[in-house]
């Protein structure tokens, strides 16, 4: 990957003349799922009079003086933790819309029934209420959804259970929100985005900036080879089950609404089963491109049975005055034959 070589963060927004004065260090939590983005940071407030308040709102850029800063987007703050020794403030926020109010119910549970509806008119039914600019993958805007309940659930994540039906996965950032396939290689603005590459250095040694460690978690065959749905029959006026694959068979626990709904929650729970199989873990420079959901592409300096395309689950990225920046991710293989 070709990077700068002089971290930068940059704060804008509310006291940013202040925050980015003061900046200790920082961290930022980028997680796939219902889990909005967030960013803590350490500030010195030796000397100061006054914290910044609750619920002002700060954007992120990070990335390297060399080659630019990347927009992470908008948070709100919504935690402060001064400490006495050593005089610091602890910051957490998190990505907008959310507030310390909750004034639309973002976190709130509740129960409600659907249908006949598409999935993509349901999302956007459901994220818009919260201000959400909603954006739906074309391949799944048409699914036909005939009845389906939410059970004391909140809206985000009973969306996000519902995606999963469909091998689908949602996703709220800067404002947006966005329902795509796992490892769909578009951006919420409908844009490509590169394909992060990562490659070893012939020297990889701690100490080096560039180095990077990984780790391979490599299940044994998994002890479910097929799954096994249920769905109600109203015609018949009984529940009836689907059967995906062969023994050993998993079976879900919630009862879908009909045969499709059923085929389509067991071939999405299979393609899930043998996706996390294969979990990888790399420590590595910070990348500002790197993003939950985003596509890292490991090339030939890796050992072979790292090599090729993986679905970014989790990442954490973090610097300090002390340390440089670095990133931290937890990906799972988009091609598990290979």
């Amino acid at each position: 990957m070709t990077l700068g070589f002089t971290p930068a963060v940059e704060i804008y927004g509310a006291n940013a003349t202040l925050l980015n004065e003061r900046l200790v260090s920082w961290v930022h939590t980028d997680a796939s799922g219902i889990e909005s983005d967030k960013i803590q940071l350490i500030i010195d407030i030796d000397g100061l009079e006054g914290l910044p308040s609750l619920g002002g709102r700060i954007g992120f850029r990070v990335g390297y003086q060399e080659t630019g800063l990347v927009d992470k987007g908008v948070f709100v703050i919504t935690q402060r933790k001064p400490s006495l020794y050593p005089l610091q403030l602890s910051l957490t926020a998190m990505s907008a819309p959310l507030s310390v109010g909750d004034e639309t119910g973002f976190r709130q549970r509740r129960s409600a029934s659907y249908g006949p509806i598409t999935l993509g008119a349901l999302f956007r039914q459901l994220t818009m209420k919260h201000g959400f600019s909603p954006r739906v993958a074309p391949e799944l805007e048409s699914k036909k959804i005939d009845h389906i309940d939410q059970s004391n659930e909140t809206d985000m994540g009973f969306l996000t259970r519902v995606a999963a039906i469909y091998f689908a996965v949602t996703k709220p950032i800067k404002g947006l929100y966005v329902l795509a396939l796992r490892g769909q290689l578009t951006s919420i603005s409908g844009k490509p985005v590169t394909e992060v590459l990562l490659s070893v250095t012939k020297n990889n040694r701690p100490g080096d900036p560039a180095f990077i460690s990984a780790v391979l978690d490599e299940k044994a065959q998994s002890k479910y080879q097929g799954c096994v749905t249920t769905w109600w029959d109203a015609a018949a006026g009984k529940q009836r089950t689907f059967q995906l694959g062969v023994a050993p068979f998993k079976t879900l626990p919630r009862r879908c609404q009909n045969e499709d709904q059923a085929r389509a929650a067991a071939e999405g729970e299979l393609r899930r089963l043998e996706r996390e199989a294969f979990t990888l873990t790399i420590t590595c420079p910070g990348h500002p491109d790197l993003a939950a959901e985003g596509v890292i592409h490991l090339d030939a300096t890796w050992p072979k049975i790292m090599q090729g395309r993986w679905s970014v689950n989790t990442l954490t990225a973090s610097g300090s005055r002390a340390e440089s920046y670095r990133c931290t991710l937890v990906a799972n293989c988009l091609d598990p034959s290979q």
